[in-house]
């Protein structure tokens, strides 16, 4: 299993229909310098996502990142992904653990709420993310959370934090400021004319 880094930028890919195309940006997101990498896909077959969660896995080990797989703890064990990426509607820590084992990493969506994060810690995740902190493409109808959501946190967390929600170039580093650990990103990576460049500029400011 490839350990949790320090910090870093954690991209997150975005739903793209063709599996060559996705894996060539998930590749440029690592050569980039992504210290995490999420598969998040929402539009194909069961099988297809295991195909492709298999084949990025690949990559990431190639580049010794970490794999975590959004909402789906069945198939963070089929493609033995590092962890999982659960909602709050995604079933439990415990169950997650049981599943995949002590050295999984597991994470949890807090939205802006401190108390999610206090008993996500508690239950054993190994970080926690809040957002969306700006306005998103990919998540948006989520309450705003705010610096002082980062500040409160840090001052009460001991697990790392992940701030996620329209992350750009010229507002991260408030928030890295502020106490995150980890930088979550989505459109402004893989919308980028140079994805890896995109990443390079993230990975920069850590």
């Amino acid at each position: 299993m490839t350990p949790l880094p320090k910090n870093g930028l954690y991209a997150i890919t975005p739903n793209v229909a063709e599996t060559a195309l996705l894996l060539e940006k998930a590749e440029q997101a690592l050569q980039g310098g992504a210290s995490l990498l999420q598969y998040r896909d929402k539009i194909s077959t069961p099988v297809e996502t295991l195909l492709r969660a298999q084949a990025i896995h690949q990559l990431c080990l190639n580049y010794n990142v970490p794999l975590i797989i959004n909402d789906n703890p069945a198939l963070a064990l089929a493609c033995q992904a590092e962890g999982v990426h659960l909602g709050q509607s995604d079933g439990s820590i415990l169950e997650a653990r049981q599943r995949l084992g002590k050295d999984a990493l597991i994470g949890v969506t807090c939205h802006h709420h401190l108390s999610l994060a206090l008993q996500a810690q508690e239950q054993g995740a190994d970080y926690v993310a809040f957002g969306r902190f700006f306005n998103s493409t990919t998540k948006p109808g989520i309450p705003l959370a705010n610096l002082k959501t980062l500040q409160d946190a840090k001052a009460a967390l001991s697990i790392p934090i992940v701030a996620i929600g329209g992350i750009q170039h010229n507002n991260a580093k408030a928030l890295i400021n502020q106490g995150a650990d980890f930088i979550a990103v989505v459109e402004q990576i893989f919308s980028a004319d140079n994805i890896s460049e995109s990443c390079q500029h993230f990975s920069a400011l850590f």
